[in-house]
């Protein structure tokens, strides 16, 4: 069983958490996010502090439990602080530039790869052979970044590709020789 659901939420200053219903909306100095949220859930704001408690305790609503209350703790994080992934690109002549909201990736393919920036989120390029995803929205920079990632995946012989700052990549030995 996971205890997540009864960890308490603390709210950073300039954070504001609004509820009609099941929607719950939390604004802060980054932006604002909405969402809905399972009737069999319960939220209390104390003050600073959000509780969740559940309606019962079947396997499906102990699920949703410790998966509300970290939804809503991304929501939090997100409008007050931010969310970033970066992207490196490993491999001879592989780069990446920002054109206006345009992200064009050359990675060994006979064209071009471009990325349409998204309105909430922003990308960068700080080196030819970097990428950072930004945005307050957990969910949106990390399908971004995977759908970069897959545009050339980190290939095992040579770990030649696009791959997240840090991640490592199982290395195979190629054929040998006699």
């Amino acid at each position: 069983m996971s205890r997540i659901g009864y960890k308490e939420v603390v709210l950073p200053a300039g954070v504001e958490v609004k509820r009609d219903g099941n929607v719950v909306t939390v604004k802060g100095p980054k932006g604002e996010l909405t969402r809905e949220f399972s009737d069999k859930i319960s939220m209390n704001v104390e003050g600073n502090i959000v509780k969740f408690d559940r309606s019962a305790d079947d396997n499906k609503t102990k699920a949703l439990h410790g998966t509300t209350r970290a939804n809503f703790h991304n929501m939090v994080v997100g409008v007050s602080e931010g969310f970033k992934k970066e992207l490196e690109l490993q491999g001879v002549g592989y780069r990446a530039q920002m054109k206006g909201k345009t992200l064009i990736l050359n990675v060994g393919y006979s064209n071009p790869v471009e990325f349409e920036t998204p309105a909430e989120l922003k990308l960068e390029t700080p080196s030819a052979t970097s990428i950072v995803v930004s945005g307050i929205s957990k969910q949106e920079v990390g399908d971004l970044a995977a759908r970069i990632r897959l545009t050339r995946a980190p290939e095992p012989y040579k770990g030649k590709g696009i791959r997240y700052v840090g991640e490592y990549v199982r290395r195979k030995e190629g054929k040998t020789g006699k």
